[in-house]
């Protein structure tokens, strides 16, 4: 079992920075991806940012050049730096493992954090 805990949430003015932790407790595996994922009120979440184990970062276009993933795995701990922050990336902020059944990664299942609002003001 894996539990996620999400913080560093605040409200920032446009054009701001905020850093995102996700504290992991439980075994992380080689099937596993951290992702980080957003919804805003009224919208479907999307997924923001990926990292794999093998440390291969993935972004949505409406984020790339702006925000960053890591993960330190000394301290369980997956990050999310976010720069020249703009109002539209006003969310909730959600801490995700997915974790692959197999290495065919034709099926999976999820864990979650508990989620940090994120406002940015124009």
């Amino acid at each position: 079992q894996v539990q996620l805990v999400d913080s560093g949430g605040s409200l920032v003015q446009a054009g701001g920075s905020l850093r995102l932790s996700c504290a992991v407790s439980g075994m992380i595996t080689s099937l596993d991806d951290m992702n980080w994922y957003r919804q805003a009120p009224g919208k479907q979440r999307e997924l923001v940012a990926t990292i794999t184990t093998g440390g291969s970062t993935k972004y949505a276009d409406s984020v790339k050049g702006r925000f960053t993933i890591s993960r330190d795995n000394a301290k369980n701990t997956v990050y999310l730096q976010m720069n020249s922050l703009k109002p539209e990336d006003t969310a909730a902020y959600y801490c995700n493992v997915r974790r692959w059944r197999s290495i065919v990664r034709a099926s999976s299942y999820d864990f979650w954090g508990q989620g940090t609002q994120v406002t940015v003001s124009s």
